[in-house]
């Protein structure tokens, strides 16, 4: 029971249930690139003008500015069904909440309002082929002109650049600071000269990442976010958001690697009765549930003015794992399945590509190991691990394809 029903109100969720039911559009699966995203911002547009975008964002910029109680509710309902939220999750998750929380007020006005309503795009420019689990040696450069800043390098595994409007970008301003210094992050509107993004296929035959070249792309002077040599600081900002998102994000019940779904394939297999079988089951639920706690915690903490800071590197790392152990359950169950499937069959065939897809939880928005070192340091207090590059300047660094001094 969520605490909206324990304040003895059962109508917001009675009214979220409604909605969904007279709301949730046709499946998605099979359809074109284009067509999928044509879907995904309608159904942005109808939670807009329902009242269901932004639910915790402040209303002054679009949002409902509603507590965690609500969001809760609305996402265990949504947790029931396949919704076309995949295009809009970097923005809604993470590049627009770190605007609320570091945008200038035209900021603010000019793309929290589009965002909410499905109308634009965004995407996360940090990683780049020398710089992932380390982005403070990224080499992206931004450089002052009279007007605002050109901008030259590349990204790599770019979530959604193929649809983006507009992408939060790191950028290194200033190489005589040292690495973590002189890094500012920008608004980069992604359909502008110089901005080329191409596919990335994984394993899994789809294309969810790009690489993404800028080459002489002008930033307006406004396209700050936070301040000039504070991106590491806004970066720190934003990843907090990715980290509680990818941990907050609930299997829905399409996901071959929710629990319901493992369920549904333990009793295809004749398995429940197996008293081992019934004991993974029951671990996996309740770590499952548990997960799903301890982001209704973080949620409600938040709301009520602390937010969770390096504990959203507990969720992120906690959901990594919960994966690993949905694959090791479903795929002992599954057999020869999960690696030669009748194409026909649904439901082998959706497994195979979950279990393909997960990896990818153990490597986005941070591997687990640097989980593992934030938790460590920030969390546990214990000792950092030893940097021979803190006070180098950046430019004397050897990192990637620079060559350092000699």
């Amino acid at each position: 029971m969520t605490v909206v029903e324990e304040k003895g109100s059962g109508e917001y969720r009675s009214r979220v249930r409604e909605w969904l039911a007279a709301n949730v559009p046709p499946p998605t699966a099979g359809l074109p690139p284009a067509d999928y995203l044509r879907v995904a911002k309608e159904y942005q547009a109808a939670l807009f003008a329902a009242g269901f975008a932004g639910i915790t964002w402040p209303k002054e910029v679009g949002g409902q500015g509603l507590g965690p109680a609500e969001q809760q509710v609305f996402a265990e309902e949504a947790a029931e069904l396949d919704l076309p939220t995949y295009p809009l999750l970097i923005g809604m998750g993470m590049c627009g909440p770190t605007l609320v929380d570091l945008g200038t007020p035209e900021q603010k006005q000019r793309y929290l309002p589009p965002l909410l309503r499905g109308d634009e795009v965004w995407c996360q420019l940090f990683s780049e082929p020398g710089a992932g689990s380390d982005v403070a040696s990224l080499q992206t450069r931004a450089e002052r002109t009279d007007d605002g800043w050109v901008l030259n390098g590349q990204k790599v595994w770019t979530t959604n650049a193929q649809w983006a409007d507009y992408g939060a970008v790191l950028a290194r301003t200033d190489p005589d600071q040292v690495k973590h210094a002189g890094i500012t992050m920008f608004i980069l509107d992604m359909h502008a000269p110089g901005v080329t993004v191409r596919p990335l296929r994984d394993m899994s035959g789809k294309s969810p990442f790009n690489e993404v070249y800028l080459d002489d792309v002008h930033l307006p002077a406004d396209a700050v976010i936070g301040e000039v040599g504070r991106g590491w600081q806004a970066a720190v900002t934003m990843l907090g958001h990715e980290r509680v998102s990818i941990g907050a994000s609930r299997p829905s019940r399409s996901s071959a690697l929710g629990f319901e779904a493992v369920l549904a394939l333990a009793r295809r297999e004749g398995a429940t009765a197996d008293p081992a079988q019934r004991e993974r089951l029951a671990e996996l639920y309740a770590h499952e549930r548990a997960l799903e706690l301890l982001n209704a915690r973080m949620r409600q903490e938040t709301q009520a003015g602390h937010p969770p800071g390096a504990r959203g590197s507990v969720a992120k790392l906690a959901a990594a794992v919960q994966l690993r152990r949905a694959i090791a359950v479903a795929g002992e169950l599954a057999g020869a399945d999960v690696v030669a499937w009748d194409p026909e069959d649904g439901h082998g065939a959706d497994l195979a590509r979950g279990i393909n897809s997960a990896p990818a939880s153990s490597i986005a928005g941070g591997t687990n190991e640097v989980q593992h070192n934030i938790i460590g340091e920030r969390i546990l207090g214990l000792p950092k691990e030893p940097q021979v590059d803190r006070d180098v300047p950046f430019r004397q660094l050897r990192v990637g394809t620079q060559g350092g001094a000699r």
